[in-house]
């Protein structure tokens, strides 16, 4: 379970040079890590996997990768605060965002579609995000004001994207009831949109800014799943909506909604709004 500890000693906000080195950094480490979830995934036992509970899965891989990635940041940025999802942590001033396997029941039932995500923020601001398809070969960078990239190619989203020529996908959360993801589903379907699911949350924001998609929404996701993809859409000259907002935010779930139009922004919305966080008893 992941839970917020002290953060280091504050660091000083970082210079323009000191960004730009975490930024250099933050492109070896995603790409070292994706490495080794490659590893793992091509190496795993087949058919074997643990569940922390209801279609809540567990690897060993999960672990592994973000213990790489903790220890890669604490040697070189050691006043930094590290948040992510195995180990949990803390925030503070530069705060790295770590999501070490996003799609984990993929990961574990052989389907090569997962990521690793990572976020650096300033006072809970997402500054920069990368995100590695490991399987694909694909590398999604973002820093705030500087635009976006898949292997190095500048992205757009599909802007002007109207509801009934739209791919959405819709994510959700086991604590929630399955009684508003329908209401949200049928919210889409009935405006013509084709729905998708697929099973990892941060894919899912970087295909909306690479134009694969043109929405994702979830009523409840921690920022380890979406903030370095929330980053990339927005870089993308996309919408998104407006958690999280703080360094707060970091440490507890909130709504995600990213979109390529302001037209599939609002559907997104009124479907977010069908959902109405109703949770299980």
């Amino acid at each position: 379970m992941t839970s917020l500890l002290a953060a280091p000693p504050a660091a000083p906000t970082p210079t323009a040079p000191a960004l730009d080195a975490r930024f250099a950094a933050l492109r070896e480490i995603a790409a070292r890590a994706g490495a080794a979830a490659a590893a793992a995934f091509r190496s795993r036992p087949r058919g074997t996997f643990t569940l922390k509970g209801p279609q809540d899965y567990l690897t060993e891989a999960d672990a592994a990768v973000e213990a790489l990635i903790r220890h890669e940041i604490a040697t070189r940025f050691p006043g930094d605060a590290i948040l992510g999802e195995e180990g949990g942590g803390a925030v503070g001033a530069v705060t790295w965002v770590i999501d070490p396997i996003d799609g984990t029941a993929n990961f574990a039932r052989g389907v090569a579609h997962f990521c690793v995500s990572i976020a650096v923020a300033l006072e809970g601001r997402a500054e920069m995000a990368a995100i590695v398809q490991p399987i694909s070969g694909e590398t999604w960078l973002a820093r705030r004001g500087r635009g976006a990239t898949l292997n190095g190619r500048p992205l757009a989203v599909r802007k002007g994207a109207q509801p009934e020529q739209a791919i959405l996908e819709l994510g959700w959360s086991g604590r929630l009831a399955t009684s508003g993801y329908l209401r949200a589903l049928a919210c889409l379907l009935s405006a013509g949109v084709s729905v998708r699911r697929a099973g990892s949350g941060a894919l899912a924001l970087a295909h909306v800014a690479d134009g694969r998609s043109d929405g994702y929404g979830e009523p409840l996701m921690h920022s380890w799943d979406c903030l370095a993809g929330l980053l990339l859409v927005s870089e993308a000259g996309g919408q998104v909506g407006p958690w999280p907002a703080g360094l707060a935010d970091l440490a507890a779930p909130g709504r995600v909604l990213a979109a390529a139009s302001p037209a599939i922004e609002t559907l997104l919305d009124q479907a977010l709004a069908e959902s109405a966080d109703e949770r299980h008893p």
